[in-house]
């Protein structure tokens, strides 16, 4: 019991060390901050690929921070980090990919899919229209419907 104590101490006092320090690099100059989390919203997570830079807390996110930050203490701009990272990464780091040849899947994608479906749809329906041959009841078939409809009340009520 005492060695389970121990471990969960020691796993507390490494993540609040780990988060001590995130927060003093941010605490460092709250204008370069600012600029690196503007950036880090523009770019994807490498592991969590559903969620900005900014909002990741993968170590690699981290890293990639630090990695902007130190850029933006070398002077270089946001298009110049931009550039090295999409050099480096590809295009899947950008959070919202250009619209470019290679992407045109992604950004159009969903637009032809919705297209086909309604062509599709209607041409169903166009066909089952067709199908369904309007003529009226015949006097037997009039007086067979009546006496079903009859009857059915009778059967609920007993």
């Amino acid at each position: 019991m005492k060695f389970s104590t121990f471990l969960a101490l020691l796993l507390l006092t490494l993540s609040v060390s780990a988060s001590a320090k995130e927060a003093q690099l941010s605490a460092a100059d709250p204008v370069l901050e600012e600029r690196v989390m503007k950036l880090s919203k523009e770019l994807r997570c490498l592991v969590c690929q559903n969620e900005t830079l900014a909002d990741s807390r993968a170590d690699l996110a981290v890293d990639l921070r630090g990695q902007i930050r130190e850029q933006m203490q070398a002077g270089k701009s946001d298009k110049e980090i931009i550039a090295y990272l999409t050099q480096r990464y590809g295009k899947f780091i950008l959070y919202n990919p250009p619209i470019d040849p290679t992407t045109y899947l992604l950004w159009f994608g969903p637009f032809v899919l919705l297209l086909a479906g309604l062509a599709v749809l209607f041409r169903y329906l166009k066909r089952r229209r067709e199908l369904i041959i309007d003529q009226p009841l015949s006097a037997d078939d009039r007086l067979r419907a009546e006496t079903l409809l009859k009857v059915q009340p009778e059967k609920e009520s007993a």
